[in-house]
């Protein structure tokens, strides 16, 4: 079952989750990416952009 709630600037996410991991926004053409291991490929995942 998946789950988000924020509160207060915190975030609390459930769901069967296999990695969680950090990556900078980086440029691609005219738009931006976040880059991920290749075994992902296909794979749902969040992306949570943050404040700083």
């Amino acid at each position: 079952m998946r789950k988000i709630e924020v509160i207060h600037d915190k975030i609390t996410l459930t769901d069967d989750v296999e990695i969680v991991y950090e990556k900078r926004v980086t440029p691609f053409g005219t738009s931006a990416k976040v880059g991920a291991p290749r075994k992902y490929v296909g794979r749902r995942a969040y992306v949570i952009i943050l404040k700083q």
